[in-house]
């Protein structure tokens, strides 16, 4: 009986230190996918400097030709402050839409002034913040990619009993705002 004891004291003592040791995996690779996120979103924070460190160069380029479409700038200026204030992913990507329809706005106005379409300095500033946009747009693919890797992981069983006794919370998706910025953009040659 004394053999019998022990077989299954071991036996048991093993199972406990295996389920400590997968709870204890499942534990990192939640933390690993929680810190892949930030680092995506670290990855926008980066592209959305460079992009704002452009915006005052496209203003002051276009500002001496557009001086009566204030409004525009207006818009561009509420837009750089709604997005300076944001805290959370949902108020990100309205401001983010927001600035993303004040640019559109811009370019749609120096397109009706040929001499600033014609300008050296707007034509670069255009293929740097178009270049900009698309870094943007995949940037916040891969932290939709991020987000998706880890909301499935903390759903999926098991990880979700170790998840939700740890407090891992649902993260959230960058998602557009409003149906105007779902839209295809109307282009005219005329």
């Amino acid at each position: 009986m004394f053999v019998g004891e022990i077989f299954w004291t071991v036996v048991i003592g093993f199972a406990v230190v295996g389920t400590i040791g997968y709870a204890l995996s499942i534990y990192n690779g939640l933390v690993a996918l929680r810190n892949n996120i930030a680092r995506s979103w670290a990855n926008i924070d980066v592209l959305l400097k460079q992009r704002h460190d452009e915006l005052p160069k496209l203003v002051k380029t276009c500002e001496g030709y557009m001086r009566h479409e204030r409004g525009v700038f207006d818009k561009l200026s509420e837009a750089r402050a709604a997005l300076a204030g944001a805290k959370s992913v949902a108020e990100r990507a309205g401001a983010e839409g927001m600035l993303n329809r004040a640019l559109g706005a811009i370019f749609a106005v120096a397109e009706a002034y040929p001499d600033l379409k014609a300008n050296q300095n707007m034509a670069l500033l255009q293929e740097e913040l178009t270049s900009t946009e698309n870094k943007v747009a995949f940037a916040r693919q891969a932290y939709n990619d991020s987000v998706m890797g880890y909301n499935t992981a903390r759903e999926s069983f098991p990880t979700n009993v170790v998840a939700g006794a740890l407090g891992f919370q649902a993260a959230d998706l960058f998602q557009l705002e409003s149906e105007a910025e779902r839209a295809a953009p109307k282009v005219s040659f005329a």
